[in-house]
C-alpha cells in the first residue's frame, strides 16, 4: 500500500469528492434537454450536498485518537494533498471537468459519464477503506460506498430506460 490515511483524512477527501460531484451534476444539467434526466441530475447534486454534510458529521463522530497523522507532514501541506487526491480521482473539477463535459454530445453521453464517475467514487472509497486501519472508520466508509452505489443504481436504471 502506498498511502495510509487516518480516518479523518479519508472523510475530508470524501467531503471534497462530494463538492466536486455537486459541481459536475450542476454543470451537466445545463447540457441536457431531457426533463427527467435533468431532474435526476438536480436530485443527485442535492444528494452530493447532503452526503457532504453527512460525511462531515461522521468526521465529527470519530474518536480523537483516529486523528493521529498517518503520514509525515512537515510543511502542513496535507490539505492541499487531500484536495489533489479528490480532484485527481473522482469528479475532476476545473478545466478537466469542463473538458469531460465538452465531450458530452447527448443524453447517453451525460449518463455514461456520470456512471463512470460514480463507479470511480465506489472504487476510490473502497481503496480508502482498505487504507484505513480503524474498524469504526471502515464501517463509516462502508456507508459512503453504499451512498455512491445508490447513485450508480439510479443512473444505470435511467440509461436502461433509454434502451441501452
Amino acid at each position: 500500500m502506498l498511502f495510509n490515511f487516518n480516518a479523518p483524512e479519508v472523510f475530508r477527501i470524501a467531503v471534497e469528492i462530494e463538492k466536486n460531484g455537486k459541481t459536475f451534476y450542476e454543470k451537466a444539467q445545463g447540457l441536457l434537454e431531457d426533463i427527467g434526466v435533468k431532474k435526476l441530475f438536480e436530485e443527485l447534486a442535492r444528494d452530493e450536498v447532503e452526503h457532504g454534510k453527512e460525511f462531515s458529521a461522521m468526521l465529527a463522530q470519530l474518536p480523537p485518537e483516529t486523528a493521529s497523522p498517518a503520514v509525515w507532514d512537515p510543511d502542513n501541506s496535507l490539505d492541499q494533498y487531500i484536495k489533489m487526491m479528490a480532484d485527481q480521482h473522482v469528479f475532476v473539477s476545473g478545466e478537466s471537468l469542463d473538458a469531460n463535459l465538452a465531450k458530452v454530445k447527448g443524453l447517453r453521453d451525460a449518463l455514461q459519464l456520470a456512471i463512470e464517475f460514480e463507479k470511480d467514487s465506489v472504487i476510490f472509497f473502497l481503496s480508502m477503506q482498505d487504507a484505513t486501519d480503524d474498524k469504526k472508520a471502515q464501517e463509516l466508509i462502508s456507508l459512503l460506498v453504499k451512498e455512491e452505489q445508490e447513485h450508480l443504481r439510479r443512473l444505470s436504471l435511467e440509461l436502461r430506460r433509454m434502451g441501452n
